[in-house]
């Protein structure tokens, strides 16, 4: 993955529109690559799904916590991605009380299918998914990559530590790609 560009996709958001009335004053909006990734050096962070015990107790969590030192280390933004539709990513980040880390839905699995990192969880009753990983991606360019070992459809564990925020963190200004 490291020296790869990110694949060019666009992705169905919802954002706030406050001249929209009544109690879901949103609208759809349309996101590319290009909005997400060009010009901006980013850490993506991937995961198998939205309110899941891991992903919702550390790895978004510990993220939101660890953004200030990542913005110190050089790091735009942080974005978390999942095969998830905008509904589920937004009411997501609300529950999770998420002010800094920018969610983004892959609804179709389509950039994770690019990524080569859609697997099958139907052993969980998932369906397709992402695989855990983490990057830092500097104007659209994989600069570091991050993926848990055991990369498998149905995978009977959830392996994470690889792609979490303390070790992402700790190797984002390592002069040699990091891997898995």
């Amino acid at each position: 993955m490291f020296g790869r560009k990110v694949p060019s996709v666009t992705f169905r958001t919802r954002v706030r529109d406050e001249s929209i009335e009544g109690p879901n004053p949103f609208r759809w909006e349309n996101k590319t690559t290009d909005d997400y990734f060009k010009g901006k050096r980013v850490v993506l962070f991937s995961l198998p799904g939205a309110f899941t015990p891991t992903c919702s107790t550390y790895q978004l969590p510990d993220f939101e916590k660890l953004y200030d030192d990542f913005k110190a280390r050089g790091i735009d933004e942080i974005y978390c991605i999942s095969v998830n539709d905008a509904f589920v990513m937004n009411a997501w980040g609300k529950a999770q009380g998420i002010e800094k880390i920018k969610l983004i839905p892959d609804g179709s699995g389509e950039f994770t299918r690019k990524m080569g990192m859609l697997v099958s969880k139907d052993n969980l009753g998932f369906g397709l998914r992402s695989w855990r990983y983490g990057a830092v991606v500097n104007d659209g360019v994989v600069e570091k990559w991050f993926e848990e070992e055991g990369y498998a459809d149905n995978c009977e564990s959830d392996p994470y530590g690889v792609s979490s925020p303390q070790n992402i963190l700790a190797n984002i200004d390592e002069k040699e790609p990091v891997a898995a």
